[in-house]
């Protein structure tokens, strides 16, 4: 069966859904970079799927492990799923390290765990695997890469996602029996379960929240620094990624009225320009 050069529809919606960070960001992606970008995007997304609360733990942790195999064949070059055929056709697929995408099942699979964070030390290397090796691999298939400026800068991103994410999240995590924070941050700050449960956070609790967002702030700002200049036109898909999801962060919960996608397509217009 040939490996095809388009995904199909519904793979392209669950990848880039209209009006959200990483439809700005493959929409402004540089061309040789568009590619690339959706079909990492469309894998993270199936991945994100079964790391959602709703999906229940042994039905994701078997869809994870199938995922695991997933990626040997990809790296062996002969992948079965659509998505991963669609990247294995890529031009440069054979010049790419697959490796770090296994890494990315597996911190998938610590996520649903229910404490993927013991310590504050651990947030870097579980959010890189999870969300910004795949991201290095895209660019590795878009047209090479700075390796070292580039890991950087994906280091950042991906410390400040997740960050973001969990603080936008984390009532619905605690109610599943998850805790997306260092588990010995909280205990030092006096924070439970029922806390991060509970309707009405309390006092310590909101005072950790802004701390996060100000360090998740911090990460986003890091990022956008250590995109090295010669790498900032091919990958500026990243700035844009970092630009709206710093703006979401500041901006809270909101839902996505016209106003807002108006907004955030202007944001992103912006920091693909100034690459």
């Amino acid at each position: 069966m040939p490996a095809p050069n388009s995904l199909d529809a519904s793979y392209r919606a669950r990848a880039i859904p209209a009006g959200t960070a990483r439809y700005w960001s493959w929409l402004f992606a540089a061309a040789e970079a568009s590619a690339p970008l959706l079909g990492i995007y469309a894998l993270a997304a199936e991945w994100q799927a079964l790391t959602d609360p709703a999906t229940e733990v042994s039905v994701a942790r078997l869809k994870l492990a199938w995922w695991q195999d997933e990626m040997r064949r990809l790296a062996e070059g002969s992948p079965v799923h659509p998505v991963s055929r669609y990247l294995a056709a890529l031009p440069r697929a054979a010049m790419v390290d697959w490796r770090p995408l296994s890494g990315a099942v597996t911190a998938a699979t610590l996520q649903i765990s229910g404490a993927p964070l013991e310590r504050a030390a651990d947030l870097q290397p579980h959010a890189y695997a999870l969300i910004g090796a795949p991201l290095v691999v895209a660019a590795e298939l878009a047209a090479g890469c700075d390796a070292n400026g580039l890991r950087h800068c994906c280091e950042a991103l991906a410390a400040a996602d997740y960050l973001s994410r969990a603080v936008r999240g984390y009532r619905r995590e605690a109610r599943s029996g998850r805790v997306p924070f260092a588990v010995a941050e909280l205990l030092a700050a006096g924070i439970g379960n029922d806390d991060l449960a509970a309707d009405l956070p309390p006092a310590p609790l909101l005072r950790y929240l802004e701390e996060l967002r100000q360090r998740a702030a911090e990460y986003f700002a890091a990022a956008a620094r250590a995109l090295p200049t010669v790498e900032r036109r091919r990958n500026r898909h990243l700035l844009v990624l970092a630009e709206l999801e710093h703006e979401a962060l500041r901006g809270g919960a909101q839902r996505p009225t016209a106003r807002r996608r108006f907004k955030d397509m202007l944001l992103a217009w912006n920091s693909a320009r100034r690459a």
